[in-house]
């Protein structure tokens, strides 16, 4: 079928550019750089290894130092173990079956440890993610193929375009008091869906509460075990979380990024050491590793009696192992039926435990970040599919430019919304921000649909401070200057600094405390610009009182979030109107609808006027009584 035949070409340029990059990273660099650079621990210590699935053995290892350096190595992912006594020879791979803090779990393609684990300083290397590349191209090859019958291949000739979806015409009314009208089309549209349903949520208007109250329906409606799946652990976490909130029974496949007791209940190894038939595991296990260090014994100057001796003892624990392993995957089969909603990663929907499930329901949250190839892990076990997210916001994030450019970012969802508009909803309620802050974004990606809930809508930070304001710094002289592969913009920065202790100034003058003062995000599409922000942010007398209110990063890494005041600084100042990155105006709509109550874009005008998009929203701010010339803010 030509439509993934495109996507495996696209997925291959994808794959190469990746692995290039991986290989400039570790190819000649030294322990130290790769481990700055987030793909090695070193050095480590082994604090104990116990005898695992398939004869293999898991190691457990901690990091003894270098521990807040942010790194790579997550569950799933595959790592090497080495000695720097032998980095070349001494090397031994596995994959990662746990990762928490700095301590670490690695299953080792071995029955034990190798002698030179004793010998010097050891260290934990990820290695470049086949797998991921790999399920992602067997799941498109699997959807390319021709289905044995009819219905079975149904799911992906919709999402294709080939077929239009159906709706069972039933009045499904499963009443849902706490959602608002909107959010219920939502959910009856879910429930009616034969085949697929799709809920647009825009910044603020309850997506997940939505999605959550829509599952529970489903299993009430059908009984059928739901798989929940979304691009990131965080948004898996997050989702797990609500639904075992709910009184569901969730089984959480995979790893969480946020170690918290409530998530680590839910986890299939947290489950399987509360069950009945763990007690007779444990003691097999343990009857095994007696065998095989009764066998270790025998390790030097033997003779044939002696061979035989821990042949034996080595074919014992095998034996026994094989039981083990017989009572792990009834343990696991039995916590996997009895769950009535499964969540993992796009990745993780494969994970051994589940990997050959079917499941009538799959619904993929966050559709809107999630790559294509990746959709189609989970997609395929399913009947029905249930998109969530929006495609106005952020798209995934894609290495090869060419791959990017020749769809690879188009998501699934956005296919399907244009595909298949009377599967969407669009949830047009927000609860997070001013009207006037939410208008632009309102006009531009939703067709003026928005509507700000009366609690939200005319918010404002104090009396008399407008909602919406532009800050000009045209003809200030503000030059961007080019650093590495980034752009910063020193005096902006400085700018942008004094006029946040001035609103700062103001909030305290109005008699807010300390303690109840705003919360304030200060954002730049560009890392170096950041950089620079957080060194002024530090330096700044005045507002190192507000220090944990203020929190300075990209625009990517605040999706999701709210806060009060956010303060844009877009950098771009020169002669040509050149904008870079900040064409992308998808990134922008994340930045524009984070803010609650009042919303500060520092920009130059005649550098930033040329994309209509920023000449359109300059205009906006002025009709909302908040343009500003930075002259108008010089000391002096």
């Amino acid at each position: 079928m030509e439509y993934f035949k495109k996507l495996l070409d696209l997925l291959k340029t994808e794959r190469e550019e990746d692995q290039n990059a991986y290989l400039k990273l570790t190819e000649s660099s030294s322990v130290a750089d790769r481990r700055e650079n987030g793909l090695t621990w070193y050095p480590i210590a082994i604090r104990g290894s116990e005898m695992s699935r398939g004869d293999y053995l898991t190691v457990e290892m901690e990091r003894t130092s270098h521990q807040d350096v942010s790194h790579q190595l997550r569950f799933g992912a595959s790592v090497v173990l080495f000695s720097n006594h032998d980095p070349k020879a001494d090397r031994i791979e596995g994959v990662v079956s746990h990762q928490s803090g700095n301590k670490i779990k690695v299953t080792l393609k071995t029955d034990e440890l190798p002698d030179w684990s004793r010998d010097g300083k050891l260290g934990l290397d990820v290695l470049f993610d086949n797998n991921s590349y790999d399920e992602m191209q067997n799941a498109l090859k699997t959807a390319a193929a021709p289905f044995e019958k009819e219905e079975d291949g149904r799911i992906v000739r919709i999402l294709t375009g080939a077929l239009s979806p159906s709706f069972n015409n039933q009045e499904y009314r499963y009443t849902i008091p706490s959602l608002n009208t909107v959010q219920q089309a939502a959910v009856d549209k879910i429930l009616s869906a034969t085949d697929l349903a799709i809920v647009h949520g825009p910044p603020g208007t309850g997506k997940t509460t939505t999605l959550v109250q829509a599952i529970k329906a489903l299993i009430k409606q059908d009984h059928h075990q739901i798989l929940v799946v979304a691009p990131s652990n965080t948004a898996v976490d997050l989702l797990s979380e609500k639904l075992a909130d709910e009184g569901l029974n969730v089984l959480r496949v995979g790893n969480p990024a946020r170690v918290s007791e409530r998530l680590t209940a839910l986890t299939l190894d947290s489950k399987m050491a509360e069950h009945s038939s763990m007690k007779e595991m444990k003691n097999l296990k343990k009857q095994a590793n007696e065998y095989k260090n009764l066998a270790h014994k025998y390790k030097r100057n033997f003779g044939r009696a002696e061979q035989e001796q821990r042949k034996a003892l080595f074919t014992e624990a095998h034996k026994i192992m094989k039981e083990v392993g017989n009572t792990e995957q009834y343990i696991i089969d039995d916590l996997v039926t009895k769950a009535q909603v499964i969540t993992a990663t796009l990745v993780g929907s494969n994970h051994y435990t589940v990997r050959n499930r079917k499941f009538h329901t799959v619904v993929v949250d966050e559709a809107g970040q999630a790559m294509e190839p990746a959709c189609w892990i989970p997609v395929l076990k399913a009947k029905k599919v249930i998109f969530a997210g929006d495609h106005c916001q952020l798209s995934p994030t894609i290495k090869s430019n060419a791959a990017a450019r020749n769809g690879l970012s188009t998501t699934l969802l956005e296919k399907c919304v244009n595909l298949h508009p009377d599967a969407v909803v669009l949830l047009e309620e927000q609860y997070r921000m001013n009207e006037l802050i939410m208008g632009y974004s309102s006009k531009v990606f939703y067709e003026n649909k928005m509507k700000a809930h009366d609690s939200v809508a005319n918010r404002v930070l104090m009396e008399g401070e407008a909602p919406v304001e532009f800050v000009d710094t045209a003809g200030c002289g503000f030059e961007e200057k080019t650093e590495g592969t980034s752009t910063t913009n020193p005096e902006e920065g400085v700018f942008l600094i004094r006029h946040l202790t001035g609103l700062a100034d103001k909030v305290r003058e109005s008699g807010v405390a300390v303690a109840d003062f705003p919360t304030i995000a200060v954002i730049s599409p560009y890392k170096q610009q950041v950089y620079l922000l957080k060194e002024l942010l530090l330096n700044s007398t005045e507002l190192q009182q507000y220090a944990d209110k203020i929190s300075v990063n990209t625009i990517d890494s605040f999706q999701g979030q709210e806060r009060d005041v956010v303060y844009i600084s877009l950098t771009r100042s020169n002669h040509d109107g050149v904008i870079g990155f900040l064409a992308d105006v998808r990134r922008m709509n994340v930045a524009i609808t984070r803010a609650k109550k009042k919303l500060v874009v520092i920009g130059d005008s005649a550098t930033l006027a040329r994309s209509p998009f920023y000449g359109d929203f300059i205009t906006y701010a002025e009709a909302c009584g908040g343009y500003h010339s930075a002259w108008e803010f010089s000391e002096g």
